[in-house]
């Protein structure tokens, strides 16, 4: 498998290795890093949301609406992390099947009328009291998991087209067509994305790959030309001041807000564009408030956090694979590809780099579902890099 190319013997005795700070319990390179994203999200929630929570009634006219939510979704997702952490990753391997379905039956019943709800269109959340949950953001997490317990399954099988990647074609195939009918096109893209990679990087036969690959751009790019509002949102991402109140209004409001910013912000709370005229401030569009807040100092500050965590599960993935760990160093890469892929996406919507696409910022952007899912992956993660740790040392996970 590509991800075991390497294997060193005796790695658990290497003395340099072991005494080594930052072979420690935990790895503080992954924990800060995440920790300030989660705090600074708080803070930026706050004040991209203050004057919509202030003005509606749906808040109840209270200015700290969302900051007491977010705070909340950060709280419960860090204890539901700690929960997850306590469990093997073999553990984790051993559901991943039932995860799965668990995460499909999600899907289909946020589609069935009268128990799923509907909000501008879209009909992606299941309404549980005084929260909403939306099921295609931990389904990304339960995607994490499932591709790596197949690839590790299968992987005798995976130079074979019909039996190493038809199976998980027809199954994600199926989840694309349930997030379609949402829709959710963004979560769709993320999820085939984790599943692609997870399969290369569990030893997909390369020329196969990429001739798949291909054929799976052809089909996103007809989607986007058969769909009159995708394709807006296309047209309007490369002239977006054509159409400034229409299809660019977003682009166009983030790129003002941005340019306001300039290096050092305007400062913390002075934002023009969270005042009704930038959408979503404080989900898909927080980044834009950052850089007019912070600056361009912010925006990379914010991207620099992204590509070390990132850069991190991936490493903590191959310190796995180079013990022979393939389903854990699979989980671990899978939830940088996850991490990265949508911050990626998400800033470059926010940048104008990239069409307008509804995905939010992981680890910032206001959301339940997907701070509580972003937190369980950062625990896998974190477990990942423990037992790595354990077994360097000579110690039982």
């Amino acid at each position: 498998m590509r991800i075991a190319l390497a294997r060193i013997n005796g790695v658990r005795h290497d003395k340099n290795i072991v005494s080594d700070p930052i072979y420690r319990e935990f790895d503080a390179a992954l924990v800060v890093p995440a920790a300030a994203l989660l705090l600074l999200s708080i803070v930026m929630v706050y004040s991209a949301s203050i004057a919509i929570a202030e003005a509606s009634r749906y808040t109840g006219h209270q200015p700290a609406y969302f900051l007491i939510r977010q705070a909340a979704f950060v709280g419960i997702g860090l204890i539901l992390g700690a929960i997850a952490f306590q469990f093997p990753v073999r553990r984790w391997q051993q559901a991943a099947p039932w995860i799965f379905v668990g995460g499909l039956v999600l899907l289909i019943l946020v589609l069935v009328p009268g128990v799923g709800r509907e909000v501008n269109g879209a009909r992606r959340w299941l309404p549980l009291g005084p929260i909403n949950l939306q099921p295609s953001e931990p389904m990304k997490l339960f995607a994490v998991l499932y591709a790596a317990d197949y690839t590790v399954r299968r992987a005798a099988q995976m130079q074979n087209l019909a039996r190493g990647f038809l199976p998980m074609f027809l199954v994600m195939l199926g989840v694309g067509g349930l997030l379609l009918v949402e829709p959710d096109f963004g979560a769709l893209v993320v999820i085939f994305a984790i599943a692609l990679a997870v399969l290369f990087l569990g030893g997909f036969n390369a020329r196969l790959f990429f001739g798949l690959f291909g054929l799976l751009m052809v089909g996103f790019v007809l989607m986007v030309v058969l769909s009159p509002y995708r394709m807006a949102r296309v047209t309007s991402y490369f002239y977006p001041f054509d159409d400034p109140y229409g299809a660019g209004y977003q682009l166009s409001n983030a790129l003002i807000a941005l340019g306001r910013g300039e290096i050092m912000g305007v400062g913390l709370g002075d934002s023009v564009g969270k005042l009704f005229y930038l959408p979503e401030s404080y989900t898909d569009f927080l980044l834009a408030v950052i850089g007019e807040e912070l600056g361009l100092l912010g925006v990379l500050a914010v991207i620099g956090l992204f590509a070390w965590l990132t850069w991190r599960a991936f490493s903590i993935g191959w310190q796995a694979s180079l013990m022979g760990r393939n389903y854990a160093a699979l989980v671990a890469q899978g939830v940088g590809v996850w991490i990265g892929l949508q911050s990626f996406i998400n800033m470059g919507v926010n940048l104008g780099l990239l069409p307008t696409k509804g995905l939010t910022l992981p680890l910032m952007s206001y959301g339940g579902s997907g701070i509580v899912a972003n937190c369980l992956a950062l625990a896998l993660l974190l477990r990942v890099d423990y037992e790595n740790r354990c077994l360097m040392k000579g110690k039982k996970a």
